[in-house]
């Protein structure tokens, strides 16, 4: 793992020497995989997110808050909490499912558009369970995947929201390769995930300068190499890793984090810097060790960019 010596330069520093910082419940554990692990019930996750904090958050998967938006807005209210965006991941790449897949990301496009939010983080299931089954598309189905994408952008379009594809391990893009075909065929912004990047065998900071302004949303995460290795080659399933510490706090694993904020700073990236952990909770786990690996990662990140 590196050394938690890095320097970030002054250009990655926004108004008044701070980043935009978000959270994210994944961080909590609270995940779209079902049998993932303990769900936390969401005050409790918004006011660690507080806490540790923070100004902002992502919207968490489908059923963690209530299906009314202005429900989402008062419970956001009474924390004093902006709504960033959403994860919404859809099967895309194949004809027969798109159609039903895309009216979801319309309800979810609705939903988030009426709570506040500003980016839709769209990403390509593979419409298998998990993150663990290894999907590489066809020259067919990578039109089709395409053909969804736009799509997916006219529906976000149509409600105010930016749509930023995510590269998610697990997903139908995630290999580095992956990555920039869709900037290469695509006009689809970016949300710039540096640890599923990583835990696919990607650069993130090659990624970052290929897609220069596109980057629409920033999830920071960090690494460790030596595990992801492992998973890649199919020596631990993906949930196991994440229990043995896959993602690590911001400046415990193998991220260049100050490198990357030297690229963003210099590509004038003013959005979200949402800080991910992603974690699988079970019964015995410290119950206070998401909000200490949130502040471990945020006070890490600040110290990095006032250096």
């Amino acid at each position: 793992m590196r050394p938690l010596t890095s320097r970030a330069p002054s250009g990655a520093r926004e108004r008044g020497g701070r980043l935009k910082l978000a959270a994210a419940p994944i961080s909590w554990g609270v995940s779209e995989v079902p049998g993932w692990g303990i769900q936390l019930d969401p005050d409790q996750v918004l006011s660690e997110i507080v806490e540790a904090g923070l100004a902002a958050t992502e919207l968490g998967p489908h059923g963690f808050f209530p299906a009314d938006p202005a429900a989402i807005r008062a419970r956001l209210a009474t924390h004093g909490l902006a709504l960033v965006g959403g994860f919404v991941p859809a099967v895309l790449h194949r004809e027969a499912e798109r159609t039903a897949e895309l009216a979801g990301v319309e309800e979810s496009a609705a939903l988030l558009a009426d709570a506040g939010a500003r980016v839709l983080v769209l990403a390509a299931r593979t419409g298998l369970h998990g993150y663990d089954a290894p999907y590489r598309p066809g020259a067919a189905e990578w039109e089709i995947l395409r053909g969804g994408i736009a799509r997916a952008q006219e529906i976000g379009a149509r409600r105010g929201l930016a749509v930023a594809f995510h590269p998610h391990y697990g997903t139908v893009v995630e290999h580095g390769d992956d990555v920039l075909r869709l900037l290469e065929t695509t006009d689809v912004a970016l949300c710039l995930d540096t640890g599923h990047l990583l835990a696919a065998g990607a650069d993130p900071l090659a990624i970052a300068r290929s897609a220069g302004a596109r980057i629409a949303l920033v999830h920071l995460k960090d690494v460790d190499a030596a595990l992801a290795a492992r998973v890649r080659a199919r020596e631990l399933c993906y949930r196991e890793a994440v229990r043995a510490g896959l993602y690590r706090p911001l400046g415990q694993g193998d991220l260049e984090l100050g490198e990357l904020l030297a690229i963003l700073g210099a590509q004038r990236y003013g959005g979200w810097h949402v800080v991910e952990q992603d974690l699988a909770l079970e019964a015995g786990d410290d119950p206070r060790l998401p909000l200490a690996n949130v502040r471990e990662s945020v006070g890490f990140l600040r110290g990095l960019v006032a250096a």
